[in-house]
């Protein structure tokens, strides 16, 4: 088996058009099933690339696959390019300072997290080319994973059946094998229908939509005691009923973000939260209707993935940042607090130093336990599907908060750039030694098997459920 070099001067030879297409996507940011730009700029990458390309994958205009080789197994490395709401925000700047009002922004580093994958892949590529070997990389060019559940849907769709393993990453504020803890959750919208009367001349003719809103929650407010510690139910108003408190409103819609630990849990804390909406309906005499917007699984780890990517994360040391690097950084660090500092070192398992470190300077080792900050994501659909593993790679300042300004301001400049052709080699020397080594796809099969054994995946998408895809603007 040859060592990792080999496969990093390959990441290093395409490492120029990559960084420039991550730029390129951070200055036309897309949200949720819009991304029509960002996937034409992937596209036309894996076009230059020399790549197999796939459009509208499981029926998504905005997801793209790239595939090379021949016969073999198959691996998939899986790329993001969505961007969040609100978020806009000048690169290189250590100060609130937005492009557009109200425009969107790089809040969670898709911009590099997809470029990145697509450098891994080329890299991959161009190996296989190089030495006949018989085997498939696959890129997939994901949209809205940002609460789109774009993965779930492809997984649905069936696009992950052939492949052995998947490997992905993600931008953050320290270096380390992704430990596999996310909560499965489901994206549901309550509307409830009353009847509209004058609110001071008739009310008693009324039945208050936005009334029955409120009641369920209330009802799920004082569920919260008794869910389990690590499940979460948020909301959102997505039709509160109009602007008029003189008219009783009719309708009225509330999104209800449910989470759990895992599928089963997520499935039991659903039920509950639908009897709320039943009992706020029945108070009110009011209807209610219930529509799934999306939804995703919880990360299921796979330990003999995450060791092999551990070693080639060993081998190749922490980021090569330099002083310029560490000093923006430092002006980045200014405008937050010692909590925000804090908790990047409680997320990958690490004391904090005794001085001030603006930029992760280590790799983690594998079997530290991190704690807090667990969020959701569709690549846990992925693990549910295939062997799956992925890595954390320092962009940022130390303590910078996700879905912020502040991740915003560094999404283009050089350490972004440093972390994000890390992450490309990380990745690539994973595919390399899952391809060299027959035996450790057996045993991550082996293992991923064992879990679906004892917990059979269901798709958290009901039947019939499509993506919200939003028409092309121009179409």
């Amino acid at each position: 088996m040859q060592n990792s070099d080999a496969i990093w001067e390959k990441v290093d030879h395409h490492k120029s058009d990559l960084i420039g297409l991550s730029d390129r996507v951070f200055d036309i940011p897309e949200t949720l099933y819009n991304e029509y730009l960002s996937v034409a700029e992937h596209t036309a990458m894996l076009a230059q690339k020399n790549f197999r390309i796939t459009e509208n994958a499981a029926g998504i205009p905005t997801a793209v696959l790239g595939e090379a080789g021949d016969e073999g197994p198959v691996i998939a490395i899986l790329g993001e390019f969505d961007a969040l709401p609100n978020l806009s925000q000048q690169p290189g700047v250590a100060e609130p300072h937005p492009l557009e009002d109200g425009g969107n922004g790089h809040g969670c580093g898709h911009n590099l997290l997809g470029a990145a994958a697509l450098l891994a892949a080329t890299a991959v590529k161009d190996w296989l080319d190089e030495n006949g070997i018989k085997a498939r990389v696959r890129y997939y060019g994901c949209p809205a994973e940002e609460g789109g559940a774009a993965k779930a849907f492809m997984v649905r769709e069936g696009l992950f059946d052939d492949v052995d393993a998947a490997i992905s990453w993600h931008p953050a504020t320290f270096t380390a094998v992704n430990k596999a803890n996310s909560l499965a959750n489901t994206r549901i919208d309550f509307t409830f229908h009353g009847k509209a009367a004058h609110a001071a001349g008739a009310p008693e003719l009324g039945r208050s939509a936005l009334d029955a809103v409120e009641l369920m929650n209330v009802g799920i407010n004082y569920m919260r005691e008794h869910m389990p510690d690590d499940a979460r139910v948020h909301y959102a108003y997505l039709d509160a009923g109009g602007v008029a408190p003189n008219v009783v409103q009719h309708k009225a819609t509330v999104r209800q973000l449910v989470r759990a630990r895992d599928l089963p849990g997520l499935r039991s804390l659903i039920e509950r939260v639908k009897k709320i909406a039943e009992g706020a309906a029945l108070m009110t005499e009011t209807r209610v209707e219930t529509r799934v917007f999306t939804g995703v699984s919880n990360l299921i780890g796979n330990r003999p993935l995450e060791e092999a990517m551990q070693a080639e994360l060993d081998r190749l040391g922490p980021v090569p940042f330099d002083e310029d690097d560490r000093v923006f950084a430092r002006e980045i660090q200014k405008t937050l607090t010692r909590d925000d500092i804090a908790v990047s070192f409680r997320r990958c398992g690490m004391p904090p130093p005794d001085d001030d470190l603006p930029l992760c300077d280590f790799v983690a080792p594998l079997d530290l336990q991190g704690e807090g900050g667990e969020g959701s994501t569709d690549v846990g659909d992925v693990s549910w599907a295939v062997p799956t593993v992925q890595a954390r790679v320092a962009t940022c300042a130390v303590g910078t908060p996700f879905h912020t300004w502040q991740t915003v301001a560094q999404g283009k400049v050089p350490a972004a750039h440093k972390g994000m052709v890390y992450a490309a080699k990380v990745m690539a020397a994973t595919a390399k030694r899952l391809i060299e080594d027959p035996s450790l796809r057996a045993a991550a099969k082996s293992v991923h098997a064992a879990h679906l054994a004892k917990t059979p995946y269901v798709c958290p998408l009901p039947d019939g459920v499509a993506p919200p895809i939003v028409p092309r603007a121009d179409s």
